[in-house]
């Protein structure tokens, strides 16, 4: 049995070593074309090749007022279209405010764009009862957001340059306070 573990060990270790070269090429390669680091739990994402710039959507405040996407201008920009009716919408806002907490707001915003209607005097309460007070909460209840980005399923989350332009976008629910959407986030904010 011992020999068999002094046999194992090495492998292991060259196993190992490989393995972290190749998430090395892998991420260097990534640097080189220009591509953001896609892997774990943003792996999903499908990017928009060639970015072109989001159209310009009507939306509102939680009060029912107007709000404009010029706030956002100059940042990174997660737009997620959610509602707190919908169960995987729920399950990924904790992370969702996670990864705006460890981000912060001078160059990086995660926009909550709810869909609830009828729905919409629970999303003030939510908000503060889930205690996510890192996202930029607003009304999309007349869905003009999610027609002109052709959302088809919630959540959906749409990742935008500082330039305004769609990098892509990730359809269903994932982990957004992991180490590889973050580093995602903070590729996007290093961009020229």
């Amino acid at each position: 049995m011992a020999q068999f573990r002094s046999v194992r060990l090495p492998v292991l270790r060259e196993l190992s070593l490989i393995l972290v070269a190749l998430v090395a090429i892998s991420a260097a390669t990534r640097a080189e074309t220009g591509k953001p680091p896609l892997s774990g739990s943003v792996a999903k994402l499908e990017l928009k090749q060639p970015r072109a710039p989001i159209p310009t959507f009507a939306f509102k405040n939680l009060d029912g007022s107007d709000a404009s996407y010029d706030a956002f201008k100059g940042k990174v920009v997660l737009i997620n279209f959610w509602a707190t009716w919908c169960i995987p919408c729920v399950k990924e806002m904790p992370s969702l405010n996670k990864l705006a907490t460890t981000i912060g707001k001078d160059k990086f915003a995660v926009m909550a764009l709810s869909l609830d209607g009828p729905t919409r005097a629970k999303v003030a309460p939510f908000i503060r009862g889930k205690e996510l007070s890192a996202l930029d909460v607003f009304l999309d209840d007349k869905r003009a957001a999610y027609g002109k980005l052709d959302i088809a399923v919630l959540p959906t989350s749409v990742l935008v340059d500082k330039q305004g332009r769609e990098v892509g976008r990730l359809t269903g629910d994932a982990e957004w306070d992991t180490p590889e959407a973050i580093g995602l986030i903070r590729h996007l904010i290093n961009e020229n």
